[in-house]
């Protein structure tokens, strides 16, 4: 092992400039057994450096490689598994556990003994060592044994100090001048004792010799001693003289901070009362304007708003504590506190006659408007109250109680105003929907002045039912529209109506947003308020000027009480338009597309400019008794298809729902036209179309002078065509629906009639086919009795051409009995004839070619004969 030591010393750790200190021969627990060393190091060089170094044999040959080191800094556990017994196992804790066997436990022990001392030496690290004898952790070893090597090495290595070069050079002079230093060295240390001891006789006699310069350097000793007391005598009489001249300086200090206390006291005195004169002084002239300012002069108004805002600052000044309890400031606060409830009262009983007065000038001019179909401006009043919006916003803020009882007030008076103006307005609407006449007589008797309108709610409704009952004879329904095209005074009336009516909503928007705009701007409620701040800074002294404001306090919202006041002031907008509504819809049921088409338009314009306004609200609820009447004259149109009656002695042709659908549909693309609720009519259409096809099939079923087949022809020909030229997207799939149903019953019209010419030739071969399908071959069909030849030809020869163009023509005519003009379906059916009978010709004759083969039978007329048939009996009808 020392070999082994000495050669890791000097091939491994020497070039690295590091001293091995302790080693053991070791395995990995558990696997092969690949033995290593595990060596413990410090370095040559301070700061020293301790390490755990794993060293192993090189593979390719006889030398040792390093292979892994920690440093000891890192280990925080020894464990020797056993502090008893003797256990070859230990594990190191580093970043983590290794797990090592020792060749020894005597290695193993000497290791872990080096470990603890170095350690002890170098690190004072609280590391633990787990199941270690108490005997190797021991600093120290025994006087007289041999120390360890980490101890020997490191106390030598502390002891040891290298020569200089001067030590170096003194030395080897001395071995030149003695020859035989290196040969006899005892003698050479008696010399060099004797020399000793020579000159330790010099520096004797020296020193000896050296006395009386002693006794003059104590002599001169003494001397300086007795400078020195003089010069602290000195000292100590100016330290006195110095302490009377401190005394005096501290008293002039003491003075001096006395003055600068009381002018700083001085300077924060006149700060607070400067404060109080900038912020709790009211001028002259503010308190002037507040007790007798003209509040009906522009010039006293805006006198007045600068002297309310000026009191509002010097109420709202942030008092420091104490301010309150000053003489002066209570009394500056009670001459604001009268100032402000005296102004308050004044403003208020001026606002109050300005109401009044205003309301006698609007009173004046409602004559001008009762004729024309307009609401009066109140730009004029809004224009002139405006003028105390500031002073409102004061009133808000100052008396909250007055504040409200104004706008209670200003609420009542508009309200009665409203109510006048909106009912001579809608009563003017009613009349000219009703059908007045230019000279204000109305067709049915009702009459109407420029200076009052006459008739009650009840007069407009009978007015409206006798002109609903003489319109509904003419296009009331789906079904009355089949009877009839639109006449010209339907359409006048229509368009008529359309236009009151969006002249009413036209006249009521403008209205309601421009007094819900003054209401919000003079009382100063913010539709979408934000939460003022809570105190407003001035940035040059940072004082606060101002309190948090009252309003904030009050559990309803600006916005909630702005909706409050409208609905109380236009309470009776939403009635009196429903009641217009209901009028028009009954005048004229169809009257409730126009009105939904200019309640939507309406309604989104509403929205747009705001979401949360009354007229956006009022609109809407009003909207919703339009879509119902929309709704109901949708339904009663279905019902009026579902009671439909047919005559029974003339045929159908085209029912008039069918048309009436046509020119409702047409009606309503022309009303619906980039209109915002076109979702209401395409649902409407869907509902109509399938009431129309579903009757259509009833009324077909329960036809007896025309076939079926032709009711259903016709009538779905004329669905498809109309949707075909309007173009309804909604309605593509029952456009699609209409032509096959068209296609089938067309199909099977023909089949069935062209069964009748030629009867007893359908038959013969039914019969030759049903004996095919029941597995007769066809060269054996002749053989049948019922279908040999002889039978063959007697049938044939009972169609001669002559007879099938007879039969073709009582067809002809029988068709055109079943088909109605309007359709003008007959060419295309007898075309379709044409073609079904040609295709009938065919398979006889294929029928005739494989089943009676060679027989030379073929029929009495050919196929070009039959197309000179069809086309003489189409011309000469």
């Amino acid at each position: 092992m020392t070999a082994i030591k000495h050669a890791l010393q000097r091939d491994i750790f020497t070039p690295n400039d590091e001293r091995l200190l302790s080693i053991v021969n070791v395995c990995k627990a558990g696997k092969k057994k690949k033995n290593c060393f595990l060596c413990a190091t410090v370095t040559t060089e301070r700061p020293v450096q301790v390490k755990v170094v794993k060293v192993k044999k090189s593979d390719k040959g006889d030398f040792y490689k390093r292979q892994m080191a920690w440093e000891l800094r890192d280990l925080t556990e020894v464990d020797a598994k056993d502090a008893t017994k003797e256990n070859p196992e230990f594990d190191l804790h580093f970043e983590k556990v290794y797990r090592w066997v020792a060749s020894s436990t005597a290695e193993k022990n000497s290791f872990i003994s080096c470990i603890w001392k170095l350690n002890q030496r170098y690190l004072r690290k609280k590391v633990e060592f787990v199941n270690v004898s108490p005997q190797l952790l021991e600093e120290s070893v025994p006087s007289g044994e041999s120390q360890s090597v980490a101890g020997g090495d490191e106390d030598a290595l502390d002891d040891y100090q290298e020569l200089n070069a001067r030590e170096e050079q003194d030395i080897e002079s001395m071995m030149e001048v003695c020859e035989y230093a290196i040969s006899n060295a005892e003698a050479f240390a008696e010399k060099l004792s004797s020399e000793l001891q020579v000159l330790d006789g010099a520096n004797i006699q020296s020193i000896m010799a050296s006395e009386k310069q002693v006794n003059i350097l104590m002599q001169l000793l003494d001397q300086a001693l007795s400078e020195v007391d003089n010069i602290e005598g000195k000292l100590l009489s100016y330290e006195e003289m110095l302490q009377s001249v401190k005394e005096q300086m501290d008293q002039i200090s003491q003075s001096n901070r006395l003055i600068q206390i009381s002018n700083t006291n001085n300077g924060k005195l006149l700060d607070e009362i400067q404060f109080l004169v900038n912020y709790m002084d009211l001028s002259k002239g503010h308190i002037k304007a507040l007790q007798e300012g003209d509040l009906s002069s522009p010039k006293g108004i805006e006198a007045c708003i600068n002297a309310s805002e000026a009191l509002s600052q010097c109420m709202n000044v942030a008092l420091k504590p104490g301010h309150d309890k000053l003489m002066a400031v209570k009394q500056q606060q009670h001459l604001f506190s009268e100032l402000r409830d005296a102004f308050a009262r004044r403003l208020t009983n001026h606002l109050n006659n300005v109401f009044v007065h205003q309301g006698h000038d609007q009173s004046s001019t409602l004559s001008q408007h009762t004729a024309d179909l307009t609401l009066p401006k109140h730009s004029p009043l809004h224009r002139d109250l405006l003028r105390y919006a500031k002073l409102m916003e004061w009133l808000k803020n100052t008396q909250r109680e007055k504040y409200e009882g104004l706008s209670r007030t200003y609420v009542d008076y508009m309200t009665r105003l409203y109510e006048r103006e909106i009912k001579d307005f809608f009563e003017v609407a009613k009349i000219k929907m009703a059908g007045t006449s230019k000279d204000g007589k109305g067709k049915f008797g009702l009459h109407g002045s420029s200076g009052k309108l006459t008739g009650s709610t009840s007069s407009l409704n009978k007015l409206a039912v006798s002109s609903s009952n003489s319109r509904r004879s003419q296009s009331s329904s789906l079904l009355d529209m089949g009877n009839m095209s639109a006449s010209d005074l339907d359409v006048a009336d229509r368009t008529r109506f359309d236009k009151i009516f969006e002249q009413v909503l036209s006249e009521l928007e403008p209205l309601c947003l421009a007094e819900q705009d003054f209401i919000s701007k003079f009382f100063k409620l913010q539709q979408n308020p934000t939460l003022a701040q809570a105190e407003n800074v001035d940035d040059t002294d940072g004082t606060v000027h101002s309190r948090p404001t009252s309003e904030h306090r009050y559990s309803i919202s600006d916005k909630d009480m702005v909706r409050m006041m409208m609905n109380k002031i236009f309470q009776s907008i939403e009635t009196e338009l429903n009641s217009l509504i209901a009028l028009g819809d009954k005048i004229d049921s169809f009257n409730s597309l126009y009105m939904l088409v200019k309640m939507s338009h309406h309604v989104w314009t509403a929205e747009n400019v705001d979401p949360a306004s009354y007229l956006s609200t009022t609109l809407g609820n009003v909207l919703v008794t339009v879509k119902r009447n929309f709704d109901k004259c949708i339904s009663g149109q279905i019902r009026q298809m579902e009671e439909v009656k047919i005559s029974k002695k003339s045929k159908v042709g085209i029912l008039p729902f069918v048309t009436g659908f046509e020119e409702f549909a047409k009606l309503a693309e022309a009303i619906f036209r980039n209109a915002e609720r076109r979702g209401d009519l395409d649902k409407a259409y869907i509902k109509l179309i399938r009431a129309v096809f579903h009757n259509v099939e009833k009324v077909a079923n329960e036809s007896q002078k025309t076939p079926r087949d032709v009711v259903m022809m016709e009538n779905f020909h004329h669905i498809f065509s109309t949707l075909s030229s309007l173009k309804i997207s909604c309605l593509e799939a029952e456009r699609k629906e209409a032509k096959q149903k068209y296609t089938e019953h067309l199909q099977s019209y023909v089949i069935n009639s062209l069964g009748q010419p030629l009867e007893k030739l359908n038959h013969f071969f039914e019969g030759v086919e049903a004996r095919v399908a029941q597995g007769v071959r066809e060269e054996e069909v002749s053989y049948q009795l019922a279908f040999n030849k002889q039978e063959l030809r007697k049938v044939i020869k009972e169609y001669p051409g002559k007879e099938v163009k007879k039969g073709l023509d009582n067809l002809y005519r029988k068709v055109d009995k079943h088909l109605c003009e309007e359709e003008s379906l007959l060419q295309v059916v007898w075309h379709s004839m044409q073609d079904e009978f040609i295709r009938q010709y065919k398979h006889f004759e294929g029928l005739i070619n494989r089943c009676y083969p060679g027989s030379g039978i073929t029929m009495e007329f050919t196929i070009q004969d039959m197309l000179e048939y069809f086309s003489s009996i189409a011309q000469s009808h």
